[in-house]
């Protein structure tokens, strides 16, 4: 089902590739596939919760073996969006986990405690396991006196085999209802991981298929650079929905390994 000009396909995770962590399909003949139709391809996950060489880590455990330059997150995407506005060691307050901490740390960010931070020069937000009363009411009174206000991604839900949980939207909502304040998103669906995505492979949008499970958030990124977009029916957009859905979508397959064929 992949179209005859595609040379390369962008990625999403959860929901395409896994539930949680339980693999969709068998993933190694998948991506032996994927091999042998000579097609390159990278990872464009909104989960910023854990690093690339996590990623790695969590992909070669499945039978997927990838570099760490293969795996691009929002996290990954917010950090090189205020690399590019503010200054090393400015000051972040952050509601998040792992992969958005190293993101940060690793362009020079000083990432700072509950305890101090009402220092911050900028606030972060993503989803947090272990979100409480305390980190969201720094963060409020930070947006509120006028703190640059930065988020991961919009997703509401995230997919798990109980079914959907609370996404990094879902918690950023929060500030967002406190302060009335909309954050700048690095994830899809703006246009920021897709174009750091098609630097890395290095090809044309053209020929670089997106394969997603989110209508609002993957095959609206896709779209929002100009390439041609799949939707696989094994996360969260129905076919009614995608059916609807307009710009109409280049491809809508059961799940990866129908995609590939």
């Amino acid at each position: 089902m992949v179209p005859l000009n595609i040379s390369a396909l962008i990625l999403d995770m959860d929901g395409v590739i896994w539930r949680a962590d339980s693999p969709i399909g068998d993933l190694p003949a998948i991506f032996k596939r994927v091999e042998e139709r000579g097609l390159k391809y990278v990872f464009a996950t909104n989960n910023g919760t854990k690093t690339p060489a996590q990623y790695v880590a969590t992909l070669e455990k499945l039978g997927v073996r990838v570099s760490p330059e293969q795996v691009v997150t929002s996290a990954l995407g917010t950090a090189h969006i205020l690399a590019r506005k503010f200054p090393c060691e400015t000051k972040v307050f952050m509601v998040g986990e792992d992969g958005t901490r190293t993101a940060l740390e690793e362009k020079g960010f000083e990432i700072l405690s509950v305890d101090h931070a009402q220092e911050a020069e900028i606030v972060v937000a993503g989803i947090d396991r272990e979100v409480n009363f305390v980190k969201m009411r720094e963060a409020t009174l930070l947006v509120r006196r006028g703190v640059p206000f930065y988020a991961t991604n919009p997703d509401k839900t995230f997919p798990t085999p109980r079914g959907e949980i609370p996404g990094a939207g879902a918690w950023i909502s929060v500030i967002m209802t406190a302060t009335g304040i909309e954050p700048i998103y690095a994830g899809k669906p703006f246009p920021f991981m897709m174009e750091l995505s098609l630097e890395r492979l290095d090809t044309k949008r053209e020929e670089t298929l997106v394969v997603g499970d989110r209508l609002e958030t993957d095959i609206a990124a896709g779209q929002a650079v100009g390439c041609p977009c799949a939707l696989v029916l094994s996360g969260v957009s129905t076919k009614e929905q995608a059916e609807a859905w307009m710009p109409k979508i280049d491809v809508i397959a059961d799940d990866l390994a129908s995609l590939i064929g």
